[in-house]
Protein backbone atom coordinates (compact mmCIF):
# COMPACT_ATOMS: atom_id res chain seq x y z
CA UNK A 1 0.00 0.00 0.00
CA UNK A 2 0.93 3.35 -0.64
CA UNK A 3 2.14 6.19 2.15
CA UNK A 4 1.67 8.73 -0.94
CA UNK A 5 -0.08 12.52 -0.66
CA UNK A 6 -2.78 13.74 -2.80
CA UNK A 7 -5.11 16.61 -3.26
CA UNK A 8 -8.12 16.47 -4.95
CA UNK A 9 -9.89 19.84 -5.89
CA UNK A 10 -13.62 19.59 -6.29
CA UNK A 11 -13.57 16.43 -3.89
CA UNK A 12 -17.11 16.72 -3.12
CA UNK A 13 -18.81 16.36 -6.14
CA UNK A 14 -19.69 12.57 -7.84
CA UNK A 15 -15.97 12.26 -9.69
CA UNK A 16 -14.18 14.23 -7.18
CA UNK A 17 -14.94 11.77 -4.35
CA UNK A 18 -14.68 8.80 -6.54
CA UNK A 19 -11.22 9.76 -7.00
CA UNK A 20 -10.40 10.55 -3.41
CA UNK A 21 -12.24 7.30 -2.46
CA UNK A 22 -10.08 5.26 -4.57
CA UNK A 23 -6.85 6.92 -3.77
CA UNK A 24 -7.61 6.65 0.06
CA UNK A 25 -8.60 3.05 -0.54
CA UNK A 26 -5.01 2.58 -2.57
CA UNK A 27 -2.79 3.91 0.79
CA UNK A 28 -3.04 7.76 0.13
CA UNK A 29 -3.49 10.48 1.96
CA UNK A 30 -6.38 13.11 1.12
CA UNK A 31 -6.39 16.33 1.41
CA UNK A 32 -9.87 17.98 0.08
CA UNK A 33 -10.66 21.23 -1.62
CA UNK A 34 -14.36 22.49 -2.05
CA UNK A 35 -17.10 24.27 -0.92
CA UNK A 36 -17.76 21.61 1.61
CA UNK A 37 -16.36 18.89 3.43
CA UNK A 38 -15.82 15.09 2.32
CA UNK A 39 -15.77 13.02 5.54
CA UNK A 40 -13.55 10.39 3.68
CA UNK A 41 -10.67 12.99 3.14
CA UNK A 42 -7.43 13.22 5.70
CA UNK A 43 -8.14 16.96 5.71
CA UNK A 44 -10.36 19.95 4.15
CA UNK A 45 -10.05 23.22 2.39
CA UNK A 46 -13.18 24.83 2.38
CA UNK A 47 -13.39 27.34 -0.80
CA UNK A 48 -15.87 30.55 0.00
CA UNK A 49 -17.51 31.50 -2.86
CA UNK A 50 -17.94 35.15 -1.64
CA UNK A 51 -14.63 36.17 -1.98
CA UNK A 52 -12.50 37.43 -5.28
CA UNK A 53 -10.33 35.06 -6.90
CA UNK A 54 -7.07 36.37 -5.38
CA UNK A 55 -8.11 36.00 -1.97
CA UNK A 56 -9.30 32.70 -2.49
CA UNK A 57 -5.98 31.87 -3.84
CA UNK A 58 -4.24 33.11 -0.78
CA UNK A 59 -7.07 31.43 1.48
CA UNK A 60 -6.40 28.01 -0.13
CA UNK A 61 -2.40 28.51 -0.13
CA UNK A 62 -2.40 29.20 3.44
CA UNK A 63 -4.39 26.42 4.34
CA UNK A 64 -2.98 24.04 2.40
CA UNK A 65 0.61 24.65 3.54
CA UNK A 66 -0.58 24.44 7.32
CA UNK A 67 -2.48 21.29 6.49
CA UNK A 68 0.91 20.11 4.47
CA UNK A 69 3.37 21.02 6.71
CA UNK A 70 6.28 20.69 3.90
CA UNK A 71 5.40 17.64 3.06
CA UNK A 72 5.37 17.07 -0.98
CA UNK A 73 2.35 15.70 -2.91
CA UNK A 74 2.57 12.73 -5.49
CA UNK A 75 -0.71 14.34 -7.54
CA UNK A 76 -2.89 17.01 -7.67
CA UNK A 77 -6.14 16.41 -9.47
CA UNK A 78 -8.71 19.23 -10.17
CA UNK A 79 -12.08 17.73 -11.44
CA UNK A 80 -13.69 21.55 -9.98
CA UNK A 81 -16.68 22.72 -12.20
CA UNK A 82 -19.93 22.60 -13.91
CA UNK A 83 -22.32 22.80 -16.87
CA UNK A 84 -24.50 26.37 -18.05
CA UNK A 85 -25.34 26.73 -21.51
CA UNK A 86 -26.46 30.17 -23.51
CA UNK A 87 -26.27 31.90 -26.96
CA UNK A 88 -24.79 35.45 -26.94
CA UNK A 89 -28.59 36.46 -27.15
CA UNK A 90 -29.04 34.55 -23.68
CA UNK A 91 -30.32 36.76 -21.16
CA UNK A 92 -27.79 35.14 -18.55
CA UNK A 93 -24.82 35.08 -21.32
CA UNK A 94 -22.65 36.92 -19.19
CA UNK A 95 -23.84 35.57 -16.00
CA UNK A 96 -23.39 32.21 -17.06
CA UNK A 97 -20.30 32.97 -18.36
CA UNK A 98 -19.10 34.35 -15.02
CA UNK A 99 -20.55 31.23 -13.41
CA UNK A 100 -18.18 29.12 -15.76
CA UNK A 101 -15.09 30.96 -15.33
CA UNK A 102 -15.47 30.81 -11.58
CA UNK A 103 -15.83 27.25 -11.36
CA UNK A 104 -13.45 25.92 -13.93
CA UNK A 105 -10.58 28.79 -14.71
CA UNK A 106 -10.09 30.02 -11.13
CA UNK A 107 -10.42 26.52 -9.81
CA UNK A 108 -7.71 25.19 -12.40
CA UNK A 109 -5.13 28.07 -12.36
CA UNK A 110 -5.42 27.35 -8.25
CA UNK A 111 -4.39 24.07 -8.91
CA UNK A 112 -1.57 25.08 -10.62
CA UNK A 113 -0.08 27.17 -8.19
CA UNK A 114 -0.53 24.77 -5.59
CA UNK A 115 1.44 21.76 -7.99
CA UNK A 116 4.51 24.91 -8.00
CA UNK A 117 4.64 24.69 -4.62
CA UNK A 118 3.98 21.17 -3.27
CA UNK A 119 3.93 18.76 -6.20
CA UNK A 120 6.96 16.41 -6.50
CA UNK A 121 9.24 16.61 -8.60
CA UNK A 122 7.98 14.06 -11.55
CA UNK A 123 4.33 14.42 -9.79
CA UNK A 124 1.20 14.31 -11.77
CA UNK A 125 -1.37 17.80 -12.16
CA UNK A 126 -4.26 16.61 -13.70
CA UNK A 127 -6.89 19.08 -14.92
CA UNK A 128 -10.53 19.33 -16.49
CA UNK A 129 -11.38 20.71 -19.58
CA UNK A 130 -14.43 19.57 -22.18
CA UNK A 131 -14.51 17.43 -25.42
CA UNK A 132 -16.90 20.43 -26.73
CA UNK A 133 -14.72 22.91 -26.69
CA UNK A 134 -11.69 21.58 -28.68
CA UNK A 135 -14.53 23.69 -31.40
CA UNK A 136 -17.34 25.89 -31.52
CA UNK A 137 -19.95 25.76 -28.81
CA UNK A 138 -22.12 28.40 -30.30
CA UNK A 139 -25.31 27.15 -27.69
CA UNK A 140 -23.04 27.12 -24.44
CA UNK A 141 -20.23 29.91 -25.13
CA UNK A 142 -19.46 30.62 -21.70
CA UNK A 143 -19.05 26.72 -20.74
CA UNK A 144 -16.83 26.35 -24.29
CA UNK A 145 -14.86 29.91 -23.35
CA UNK A 146 -13.82 28.56 -19.63
CA UNK A 147 -12.72 24.92 -20.47
CA UNK A 148 -11.04 26.45 -23.70
CA UNK A 149 -8.74 28.65 -21.23
CA UNK A 150 -8.36 25.20 -18.95
CA UNK A 151 -7.10 23.54 -22.43
CA UNK A 152 -4.73 26.64 -22.82
CA UNK A 153 -3.31 26.53 -19.53
CA UNK A 154 -2.96 22.89 -19.89
CA UNK A 155 -0.54 23.48 -23.24
CA UNK A 156 1.15 26.71 -21.77
CA UNK A 157 2.00 24.20 -18.26
CA UNK A 158 3.37 21.87 -20.48
CA UNK A 159 6.04 24.07 -21.60
CA UNK A 160 9.74 24.95 -20.80
CA UNK A 161 9.70 27.56 -17.78
CA UNK A 162 5.57 27.15 -16.77
CA UNK A 163 6.92 26.74 -12.82
CA UNK A 164 6.02 23.22 -12.52
CA UNK A 165 8.07 21.09 -10.80
CA UNK A 166 10.99 18.80 -13.09
CA UNK A 167 9.69 16.08 -14.97
CA UNK A 168 6.16 16.84 -13.74
CA UNK A 169 3.36 16.02 -16.01
CA UNK A 170 0.04 18.50 -16.83
CA UNK A 171 -2.70 16.35 -18.33
CA UNK A 172 -6.18 17.61 -18.82
CA UNK A 173 -9.16 15.07 -19.14
CA UNK A 174 -12.04 15.57 -21.61
CA UNK A 175 -14.65 13.54 -20.46
CA UNK A 176 -17.66 13.26 -23.08
CA UNK A 177 -20.66 11.84 -20.51
CA UNK A 178 -19.51 10.48 -17.16
CA UNK A 179 -21.35 7.83 -14.98
CA UNK A 180 -23.50 9.25 -12.70
CA UNK A 181 -27.15 9.35 -11.25
CA UNK A 182 -27.96 11.97 -13.92
CA UNK A 183 -26.54 9.75 -16.60
CA UNK A 184 -26.14 6.16 -16.06
CA UNK A 185 -24.23 3.81 -18.52
CA UNK A 186 -21.46 6.33 -19.41
CA UNK A 187 -18.34 6.02 -18.59
CA UNK A 188 -17.59 4.69 -15.11
CA UNK A 189 -16.03 7.05 -12.74
CA UNK A 190 -13.63 4.12 -11.60
CA UNK A 191 -11.91 4.06 -14.97
CA UNK A 192 -10.98 7.49 -14.49
CA UNK A 193 -10.09 6.86 -11.13
CA UNK A 194 -8.22 3.90 -11.82
CA UNK A 195 -5.92 5.47 -14.60
CA UNK A 196 -5.43 8.31 -12.50
CA UNK A 197 -3.57 6.17 -9.96
CA UNK A 198 -2.08 4.56 -12.51
CA UNK A 199 -0.44 7.78 -13.74
CA UNK A 200 0.41 8.65 -11.01
CA UNK A 201 2.26 5.69 -9.90
CA UNK A 202 3.88 4.69 -12.91
CA UNK A 203 5.07 7.70 -15.30
CA UNK A 204 6.02 5.74 -17.94
CA UNK A 205 2.45 4.89 -18.52
CA UNK A 206 1.48 8.75 -18.79
CA UNK A 207 0.52 10.08 -22.19
CA UNK A 208 2.87 13.22 -22.97
CA UNK A 209 2.68 16.66 -20.82
CA UNK A 210 -0.04 18.68 -22.00
CA UNK A 211 -2.23 16.11 -23.53
CA UNK A 212 -5.71 16.83 -23.56
CA UNK A 213 -7.34 13.07 -23.31
CA UNK A 214 -10.89 12.26 -25.25
CA UNK A 215 -12.60 9.89 -22.96
CA UNK A 216 -15.16 7.89 -24.11
CA UNK A 217 -17.48 5.04 -23.69
CA UNK A 218 -19.02 2.99 -25.98
CA UNK A 219 -20.90 -0.58 -25.95
CA UNK A 220 -19.16 -0.83 -22.75
CA UNK A 221 -16.17 -0.28 -23.25
CA UNK A 222 -13.64 3.32 -22.48
CA UNK A 223 -11.06 4.49 -24.34
CA UNK A 224 -8.91 7.22 -24.01
CA UNK A 225 -7.39 9.50 -27.02
CA UNK A 226 -5.25 12.54 -27.27
CA UNK A 227 -6.44 15.01 -28.52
Amino acid sequence: MSSGKVIVYGGKGALGSAILEFFKKNGYTVLNIDLSANDHADSNILVDASKNWVEQEQSILEQAASSLQGAQVDGVFCVAGGWAGGSASSKDFVKNADLMIKQSVRSSAIAAKLATTHLKPGGLLQLTGAAAATGPTPSMIGYGMAKAAVHHLTASLAEKDSGLPENSSVLTILPVTLDTEMNRNWTPLSFISENLLKWTTESSSRPSSGALLKIVTANGESTITPQ
